[in-house]
């Protein structure tokens, strides 16, 4: 896809979000690769319900502003887990309501903060590492986020929301949506007794398709 269409892309696809309540106000971010080498990001404090294509955010790999207008603040923890996966193409930070809620519970499990009882999550997910809570744009959230870059395509910042990745800006936003959707289910299963899914089965569904 050419810049100009991938600008297009970042504005629908941010816009079914808002419209959709996976992001309200001014919260969350997107960022994607250009075929330049560059990378296109939501300004600080847009709408995911208003953005303009041509106001949109580049920067290069150091986090040089190149053009548009200026880039979140957060773009910087989006850049530190490019650097450490190549395989990453695209990043959705949302603070939407489920797995937001689920960052704020106590007693979660850090290596993996939903244990596995849908196909999907661990087809799209794998397993969902929890950041520990750092305020929102504090450097040490990159650094966190690039120890576990290679290992994992989705983190849970506590009491802030998830960062999802994917191989371009629509399998990430699928992701994130999957995402979203498991933790709903989550919260809604809590107290009840679950059928999770066993090693077996587990191991039997990575490196299938989507």
């Amino acid at each position: 896809m050419t810049e100009q269409q991938l600008r297009e892309q970042m504005v629908t696809l941010a816009r079914s979000m808002f419209e959709r309540g996976y992001a309200t106000g001014g919260a969350g971010n997107l960022s994607l690769k250009l075929p330049n080498g560059h990378f296109l990001a939501t300004p600080t404090g847009s709408s995911f319900g208003r953005l303009d294509a041509e106001r949109l955010s580049v920067i290069d790999i150091d986090g040089n502003h190149i053009s548009g207008d200026r880039p979140s603040k957060e773009v910087a923890f989006h850049l530190a887990i490019y650097r450490n996966n190549s395989e990453c193409n695209a990043i959705v930070h949302l603070h939407s309501t489920y797995l937001t809620a689920l960052s704020c519970l106590e007693g979660l499990d850090t290596d993996n903060a939903i244990k596995p009882f849908t196909p999907y999550f661990v087809m799209r997910i794998g397993k969902l590492p929890v950041i520990p809570y750092l305020r929102p744009g504090d450097p040490r959230i990159a650094e966190e986020l690039a120890k576990r870059a290679k290992d994992y395509r989705a983190f849970l910042l506590a009491n802030h929301g998830p960062v999802v990745t994917g191989s371009d800006l629509i399998d990430a936003v699928d992701n994130a949506e999957e995402l979203e959707e498991t933790a709903k289910l989550a919260l809604m299963l809590d107290g009840k007794p679950i059928r999770y899914l066993s090693e077996e089965e587990i191991t039997d569904l990575q490196g299938r398709g989507k």
